[in-house]
């Protein structure tokens, strides 16, 4: 499977930290030439024989014009993303708005963006969405985030639906709570994270190489098969 990322390009949106950084660090192990999507300019890591890193905010609608710039690429991690923990009661503007607006219209734009790159060069790649076992199991404090992760699920579908007959095959994975510096922090009152971890069966919540691990399985040629699927990286928690 490693063989086939070889000289092959990718683009890897919020690459510039957790679960994005990680992928894009292991594709170009596995000789990949990555182009890291980041809205800091600052935070992006530094160009390299391999990489290339690209300013650009996928919640603004333009930047499907900085991403179809980049020309063809064999194939998108989708994986940059937003969560304002808000009650319903108390849900703002803002905090629905941005986390749509990334995390699912985001996309949807970019998608767009390389597929047609794709279709216009002939290349029969790869499009791996990550979204969340939210999308299907709801929790409090997260109405615009399980919004958003629901909206990607179907998104991923339809996806499947209208750029498989191209050879663009399109996944989601699906993790439970991932232990970025961000997820540490934001899981890190046993009160908040018990009732989750008490329910998955490993014991343990995600680490950015387990969500990494089924991603590059995605993009690969072993997938080949594969089109259209929710694959959960929870460590059993949606059969609890």
């Amino acid at each position: 499977m490693e063989s086939y990322f070889v000289g092959k390009k990718f683009i890897v949106t919020g690459a510039n930290a957790g679960i994005g950084e990680v992928i894009t660090e292991r594709l170009v192990k596995l000789g990949a030439h990555v182009f890291a999507v980041g809205r800091d300019k600052s935070r992006l890591p530094p160009a390299g024989p391999n990489l290339t890193p690209v300013c650009a905010d996928v919640g603004e609608w333009e930047s499907y014009d900085i991403i179809k710039a980049l020309g063809p690429v064999h194939g998108l991690v989708n994986n940059a993303g937003v969560a304002f923990i808000e009650s319903f009661l108390d849900m703002t503007q803002e905090g629905w708005d941005k986390t749509l607006n990334i995390n699912s219209r985001g996309v949807a734009r970019i998608s767009q963006a390389v597929a047609k790159n794709m279709i216009a060069a002939g290349i029969k790649g790869s499009i791996v969405n990550v979204s969340s076992t939210i999308s299907e199991r709801a929790i409090p404090d997260h109405t615009s985030y399980c919004a958003s992760k629901g909206a990607v699920n179907q998104v991923t579908r339809v996806m499947s639906i209208e750029l498989g007959p191209h050879g663009i095959r399109t996944n989601n994975v699906n993790p439970t709570v991932v232990m970025t510096k961000m997820g540490a922090k934001a899981w890190s009152d046993p009160a908040k994270s018990n009732p989750i971890l008490n329910r998955i069966p490993l014991g343990r919540f995600a680490e950015c190489n387990d969500v990494a691990n089924v991603t590059l399985f995605l993009l690969s040629d072993y997938a080949s098969y594969v089109n259209g699927v929710s694959i959960p990286v929870d460590g059993g928690f949606l059969t609890s």
